[in-house]
């Protein structure tokens, strides 16, 4: 059985995906970039839209009763591998003990120019 998480603290979607599905005890979060909840964009540098992007998972983990610490993946994407260092210091902030595994992947245009990461996750849930 699997049940849609959601939460008014993240941008919202046209309603074609889910901000979330929680499956048994594992928790899917679709991939986040840096906008509010409002689905205004918080800057123009990778380091703002990192933040945000990774605070928006930290969200919607909460919503689905998790946390940080129950990720076990990971994938980012950014626009310029240029940004890897940047993005590691910003990670280490996040994730200070029992990382997740990761990915990250250089792609030529997230679903508009201006965005420059995308996060999504796989939480594993306490049963």
């Amino acid at each position: 059985m699997k049940r849609i998480m959601k939460t008014d603290q993240v941008c919202g979607t046209d309603g074609t995906w889910a901000q979330a599905i929680q499956g048994g005890n594992m928790l899917f979060i679709s991939g986040q970039v840096g906008t509010d909840a409002k689905g205004d964009l918080v800057g123009a540098d990778f380091a703002s839209q990192a933040k945000q992007a990774l605070e928006n998972l930290r969200l919607l983990l909460e919503a689905g009763g998790a946390t940080l610490e129950d990720l076990a993946m990971i994938t980012v994407l950014v626009t310029d591998m240029k940004n890897r260092p940047a993005f590691a210091k910003i990670r280490s902030e996040y994730f200070l003990e029992n990382p997740p595994a990761s990915t990250i992947v250089e792609i030529s245009q997230l679903y508009a120019p201006e965005v420059l990461i995308e996060i999504n996750g796989i939480a594993v849930l306490e049963a």
